[in-house]
C-alpha cells in the first residue's frame, strides 16, 4: 500500500543549546601595569522555536527530521569579548499544531496563526566573565560563571486541521462529492464506505472575491468516539472548525436519528464541540421533487438551519454557500471561534497508540555529552542570579 502523505502525529527529540562559559582572562599588556580582569561573558545557547507556517498542511516534513537541536553558545574571551550566541533551531509547523510532552502527556503549547512563534525550549544563559566579579577588596578574581546547561525533551506534535467549515457525516454521505463541487479540491470519490482516509481541504469561492475553507474528514460511524472505524484519529480535526455542516443522505431510514447519532459521537468525544454552529444538508436530492421534500421536512431536526442539496445537479448549492457564509459571519471574531478549544493533558498511552498506528513511535536514547574541561578555573559557590 502506498504511504500516505498526510501525517498528523510525529514524535521529536528537542534539545536547546547550553550557554558558553565566562572567561577568566587577566589583562596582561606592556605599559599596562595591574591590568586586572577582562574576561568576557559566554554566549547564550540557542532556543528551540516553533513557527506557524500556512504553507504546510501536514507534519510530513518532520517525519524524517526527528531531531531538533539548537547550537551551543561559545565561551567568552579576553578584552571583555562576548562569546557568540548559539544558533536557534526553528521548527516550521502547520497552523493548528498542538504539542504534548511525550512522557507525561502534558499539554505544552498550541500554534494557530501564520508566523506565530513559540519558544519550546530556552537555551542556557551564558556565564559571566570574571570582569563582573571585581570589587575593591577582590581586584583579581580568577573565577567565572559556567554557562547554564541545555534542556532536552521528547515531544509529540498533533495536527488539528484549521478550517471554517467541517463536513460531518457517515461514510458515503456525499462529503467528498460536495467538496469537489464547490472547490478545486480533488478528493477520492467512490461507491464504498471509507473512501476518504485522510482529511481534505478546499477553498470555496464566494461572491465579490470572498472565500472560506472547507474540510472533509473520513466518515464517522456509531462508536467512533470509542475507537470504532477510523475512530479518534480524525474526530479531533473537527475541533478546529468554527462551523459544522452535517450531511445526511435523503434516502436514509431516519434522518433525525442519524443526526442524533453523529451529535452524540461529538458530545462523547468533546462536549465543547456542541457549542459550535451547526447546519444540516440533506444530500443526494437529485431524484426528489418538491412533494417528497415537503414530506421529509417534518422529520428533520429542529432548531438547526437545513437545506436540500445535490452535488450532481447543483441543486441548492448556491443557497448552501449563502447560509454557510451567513452563519460564519455571525461570530464577531471567526479566528477565535475556529481555535476556541480547551487543551488538557492527554493519556500517554493514547498518544503512543496513535504514533504506532502511523509507524511513528520510536525510542530516543542519548548519552550525556562529555563535559568541557574546566581549564583550572575556580568557581564560586554563592553566585547570585542576575
Amino acid at each position: 500500500m502506498a504511504e500516505s502523505n498526510f501525517v498528523d502525529y510525529v514524535k521529536i527529540y528537542c534539545r536547546s543549546g547550553k550557554g558558553g562559559r565566562g572567561s577568566t582572562h587577566m589583562r596582561r599588556e606592556k605599559y599596562v601595569p595591574n591590568g586586572g580582569p577582562d574576561g568576557g561573558d559566554g554566549g547564550r545557547g540557542g532556543h528551540v522555536i516553533l513557527r506557524g507556517n500556512r504553507n504546510y498542511w501536514t507534519l510530513l516534513h518532520l517525519k524524517y527530521e526527528r531531531h531538533a537541536m539548537a547550537g551551543h553558545g561559545e565561551s567568552g574571551s579576553k578584552n571583555r569579548s562576548f562569546g557568540k550566541d548559539g544558533s536557534d533551531k526553528i521548527i516550521e509547523v502547520p497552523c493548528g499544531t498542538v504539542v504534548y510532552h511525550a512522557e507525561t502527556g502534558e499539554y505544552i503549547c498550541d500554534v494557530t496563526e501564520h508566523g506565530q512563534e513559540v519558544i519550546l525550549l530556552k537555551g542556557g544563559r551564558g556565564g559571566l566573565g570574571n570582569w563582573h566579579f571585581r570589587t575593591a577588596t577582590r581586584q583579581a578574581p580568577r573565577f567565572a560563571q559556567p554557562g547554564e546547561p541545555m534542556q532536552e525533551m521528547i515531544v509529540i506534535m498533533e495536527l488539528k486541521v484549521l478550517a471554517d467549515v467541517g463536513l460531518v457525516g457517515f461514510p458515503n454521505a456525499g462529503k467528498s462529492t460536495l467538496l469537489s463541487t464547490v472547490s478545486a479540491a480533488k478528493p477520492k470519490i467512490a461507491d464504498y464506505p471509507f473512501t476518504t482516509l485522510e482529511p481534505n481541504l478546499g477553498i470555496v469561492s464566494y461572491r465579490d472575491g470572498k472565500s472560506f475553507v472547507m474540510a472533509d474528514i473520513p466518515g464517522i460511524i456509531e462508536g467512533a468516539s470509542e475507537g470504532r472505524g477510523l475512530g479518534l484519529r480524525f474526530l479531533r480535526h473537527i475541533e478546529r472548525n468554527s462551523l459544522l455542516l452535517f450531511m445526511i443522505p435523503a434516502d436514509s431510514d431516519d434522518i433525525r436519528k442519524e443526526y442524533e447519532i453523529l451529535l452524540n459521537e461529538l458530545r462523547t468525544f468533546n462536549p465543547e464541540m456542541l457549542d459550535k454552529q451547526r447546519v444540516l444538508a440533506v444530500t443526494k436530492c437529485d431524484m426528489l421533487d418538491q412533494e417528497l421534500m415537503d414530506e421529509i421536512e417534518p422529520t428533520l431536526p429542529e432548531s438547526i438551519p437545513y437545506m436540500f442539496i445535490s452535488s450532481v445537479t447543483g441543486l441548492g448549492i448556491s443557497v448552501l454557500k449563502d447560509i454557510l457564509w451567513e452563519e460564519l459571519n455571525r461570530e464577531s471574531n471567526k479566528i477565535e471561534a475556529a481555535s476556541r478549544i480547551v487543551h488538557r493533558s492527554k493519556d500517554v498511552s493514547l498518544l503512543h497508540e496513535e504514533l504506532k498506528a502511523q509507524g511513528e513511535d520510536e525510542e530516543f536514547i542519548y548519552e550525556n555529552e562529555d563535559e568541557e574541561d574546566a581549564d583550572d578555573i575556580e568557581y564560586e559557590e554563592d553566585w547570585k542570579e542576575e
